[in-house]
């Protein structure tokens, strides 16, 4: 029986009515819980804690109130001459015939001692999860606050991991812009695969060596020194950026005003590729558009968000090739909801050294007094206009008179489309959706064909 009794669980105790010990059994596969018998003959509860001894009362009293109940486990701590402690599970038991009871243990010490190490573990890991975090910190706030351009690069790929605002702003844009992309895609005339051989050419090379590029949208010469090291195991491309033009001292704040001015300006301002497509545009014209961010816009068309789609687009770049610069063209902005806003849009070609880096516009929303004061001409013409088709009541049929209103209203469109075009009748007619020969019917109907008629 005691055999049968240690197999079944670690500790087994029997526990007379006045809470003595009478006898005690300890599993041989336990050497934990060491020698118990000095136990026997003494109180139960003075190997308890304080807590367990409230636990262990509780659970007698409702084992006497209901005996024939399913035993329920209790988990005790005990202690031994006030340093040893350890924690027993204990399932109670009435002993029949008998006004005691027999206690079957399981030694949770084990469990426990694993628990604390998942604790001391876990506090390690979160200790260390710190250090990650002060470290990166660390290293971004002194990556940001160096004056040098600084830039990460992966070897095998090209694509930028991080860099600092001073090599931002030599590419012309800003450091999320770029984390996470292609390297060859920021700089002009180089291909990926080009431009990895020769990173890592002269990274390898032991003296120092140094790759020239030029950057895509800043248009700026740019020197750059690779240099290999190794973090986490993997190989990484640190590469110090040096503009070619470096001898001039007022490059970086002149351009940091620039880059300040195009973040913060009030009117819209956008650049484009030589096809107009949207490269980047600063927060007012995201307000214009009523776009959420800037990858909203940027790769997508300019002729998108103006109302004449792609006739306003192609009459400004080409005027802009032909004269480097449009002063004011009048059009309307489409937002993405729908809406639509009058606005003035100033062009100019950027090139730098030769090189074609597209174009830069200016978009200022225009207000109604704005129409007013800069269109009293063509309002006046169209009162005129139509006081002398109302000077015509009276005198003639209202079929006659629809007529010469309708005649009045093509007139001025025909010639505002010329206007708008710097009489480019190609434009026009593409502006107004007539073919080329129904534009010419309608000048000579209204009178506006000049001596030059011939030669278009």
């Amino acid at each position: 029986m005691e055999h049968l009794v240690e197999q079944a669980s670690d500790i087994a105790i029997m526990i007379g009515a006045d809470g003595t010990v009478e006898g005690i059994s300890v599993n041989s596969e336990c050497p934990s819980l060491g020698c118990l018998d000095h136990w026997i003959g003494r109180d139960f509860d003075s190997f308890l804690t304080v807590e367990s001894r409230a636990k262990f009362a509780e659970r007698r009293r409702a084992l006497e109130a209901k005996p024939d109940s399913a035993p329920r486990s209790v988990q005790l701590n005990h202690v031994d001459n006030a340093v040893w402690e350890f924690p027993i599970r204990y399932t109670l038991h009435r002993v029949t015939g008998r006004d005691s009871y027999l206690l079957f243990g399981r030694d949770m010490q084990p469990i426990a001692d694993v628990q604390q190490r998942l604790v001391a573990e876990q506090t390690s890991r979160e200790r260390d999860q710190q250090k990650i975090r002060r470290n990166e910190t660390f290293f971004r706030v002194v990556l940001e606050a160096s004056e040098t351009p600084l830039m990460l690069v992966e070897p095998e790929t090209g694509k930028i991991t991080d860099l600092n605002s001073s090599a931002a702003l030599l590419f012309g844009t800003k450091t999320d812009t770029l984390a996470g992309t292609s390297l060859a895609q920021a700089l002009e005339g180089r291909r990926k695969s080009e431009l990895i051989d020769n990173l890592q050419a002269a990274a390898s090379a032991e003296d120092v060596k140094a790759i020239e590029v030029t950057a895509r949208r800043s248009g700026r010469d740019l020197v750059v020194f690779p240099r290999y090291f190794r973090a986490a195991g993997e190989l990484v491309l640190l590469c110090r950026l040096t503009p070619v033009d470096e001898a001039d001292g007022a490059g970086p704040e002149a351009a940091q005003s620039l880059a300040t001015l195009f973040n913060l300006a009030s009117d819209a301002i956008v650049l484009t590729d030589s096809k107009g497509m949207i490269r980047d545009a600063n927060e007012a014209f995201l307000i214009l558009t009523d776009a959420a961010q800037l990858r909203d816009v940027v790769n997508k068309p300019l002729s998108d968000f103006l109302a004449r789609g792609a006739v306003d687009m192609k009459l400004v770049l080409e005027n802009t090739k032909k004269k480097g610069r449009v002063r004011s063209y009048a059009t309307q902005v489409l937002s993405s909801v729908g809406t639509r806003a009058n606005v003035d849009l100033a062009s100019t070609r950027l090139s730098r050294r030769g090189g074609d880096l597209g174009f830069g516009m200016i978009i200022r929303e225009v207000v109604p007094s704005d129409l007013i004061d800069g269109d009293a001409s063509a309002t006046l013409m169209s009162e005129e206009a139509m006081k002398s088709v109302m000077d015509l009541v009276g005198t003639a049929s209202l079929k006659s008179l629809v007529s010469a209103t309708s005649d009045v209203i093509e007139k001025m469109c025909i010639e505002t489309a010329i206007q708008m075009t710097n009489n480019n009748r190609v434009a026009a007619a593409e502006m107004l959706g007539l073919s080329r020969q129904s534009l010419y019917v309608k000048l000579r109907k209204h009178g506006l064909l000049g001596n030059d008629a011939d030669d278009e």
